[in-house]
């Protein structure tokens, strides 16, 4: 069983209260707009991590996180990226890449909007975790922190935090 934090567009910004999330967790995925390289050497530093660039991340994070991350958890495949969309209403870049990998769950950020629904058409779990950071329209922060074990996702629980008491790296 592996658990994992699910997060997105931390534009710079991670308090302590979600830290001590982060630490509990095997692995975290990062959907992108990172803000500083900063923040992805500190979750480097805490657990393992798997990130994609985001339209904000500058040279020094796009050496670092592909646009695109394709990868297998607990036997589930899982398709992560920044700018994807929403069901209905994928990109059309991100729409051959859903009809060529056709993952399990796939992963994306950048809207700011907690969006975790089945998606009927391509046949997986669509994921945004929101946003983790300050910047940006969203009243509160939010974060997922799931579990997956031998192919299927155990737990699957929102985190929310206001956007107050963050500090920046």
């Amino acid at each position: 069983m592996k658990k994992v934090a699910i997060i997105s567009d931390s534009h710079g910004y991670l308090d302590q209260k979600v830290i001590n999330h982060l630490k509990k967790c095997d692995e975290v995925w990062h959907a992108g707009d990172i803000g500083n390289i900063k923040i992805l050497n500190l979750l480097d530093g805490i657990t393992n991590i798997k990130a994609v660039f985001g339209n904000i991340d500058g040279q020094k994070i796009r050496i670092n996180c592909p646009e695109n991350l394709l990868f297998y958890c607990e036997g589930i495949k899982i398709f992560m990226t920044h700018i994807g969309g929403r069901p209905g209403k994928y990109t059309q870049r991100v729409k051959k890449l859903l009809n060529l990998h056709k993952p399990d769950i796939f992963i994306t950020g950048h809207s700011h909007i907690l969006v975790v629904k089945k998606d009927i058409e391509y046949n997986h779990l669509h994921i945004n975790p929101g946003a983790i950071g300050k910047e940006g329209f969203h009243k509160f922060r939010t974060m997922i922190i799931t579990e997956i074990s031998n192919k299927k996702i155990q737990k699957l629980d929102v985190i929310q935090f206001t956007k107050s008491n963050s500090i920046s790296c």
